[in-house]
């Protein structure tokens, strides 16, 4: 690729003229000259690539972020009046430290139907060392490997029950710069028919699981 050389207005112009000499320059020579120097002094932009994504949430030092997602209130937190308690991941081992990071909390949840996204880490030894590791009371009897943003995460699901409660949980799982990332798909409540008269649920479960979906495509792993 040749380099560009700028070439003032007045230089171009003045060559048009010369290279006209035997004769009268064209008008339409003159006119592209002052063109091609017009662009010459005056480039194009240059393209950068797509533009970097508008993240609701970022934590650089971890590597994960989140891209808006409608329908969704962000939390700091995971402290909520829900069966999963506000541990760092569901089924977390009680001796196992980790840090509750960000979660997606589906709008109309309630204590009779409630539906979150949740994203922990840990750089515990242990946390790391038992990461991949399904909990007990995990349903699913081979885990699967998902695709979140381009890297493989680990996929089981979970239940528990207690007299009337109850909950089910999607969870990932993935190792990345010496931490354990959990990601949770959580949809907990209380079964409805126990109410008298029988209490409506702000969304059933199949659409819960849906919505869930969509908030899990928001997760960008940035490094």
């Amino acid at each position: 690729m040749k380099p560009i050389v700028r070439v003032p207005l007045f230089a171009a112009l003045a060559a048009a003229l010369l290279a006209g000499c035997e004769r009268a320059p064209r008008q339409e020579d003159v006119e592209a000259a002052a063109q091609a120097a017009a662009e010459v002094a005056d480039p194009a932009p240059p393209v950068t690539g797509r533009e970097a994504p508008q993240f609701q949430f970022s934590d650089d030092d971890i590597g994960i972020a989140l891209v808006p997602a409608p329908g969704f209130t962000l939390r700091h937190d995971f402290t909520r009046d829900y069966l999963s308690g506000g541990e760092w991941k569901t089924f977390a081992a009680p001796d196992v430290r980790g840090e509750p990071l960000v979660a997606l909390v589906l709008d109309g949840s309630d204590r009779i139907t409630a539906a979150e996204l949740r994203i922990g880490t840990s750089s515990d030894r242990q946390a790391v060392a038992t990461c991949l590791d399904a909990p007990e009371g995990a349903t699913t009897e081979d885990p699967d490997e998902v695709r979140i943003d381009g890297q493989p995460f680990l996929h089981f699901r979970a239940d528990d029950a207690a007299m009337s409660h109850y909950l089910s949980v999607d969870a990932y799982r993935h190792m990345r710069n010496a931490r354990c990332i959990a990601i949770d798909l959580l949809i907990t409540g209380t079964r409805p028919e126990v109410y008298d008269p029988p209490a409506t649920p702000p969304f059933d479960n199949a659409t819960a699981r849906a919505r869930l979906q969509e908030a899990l495509a928001a997760v960008r792993i940035t490094r």
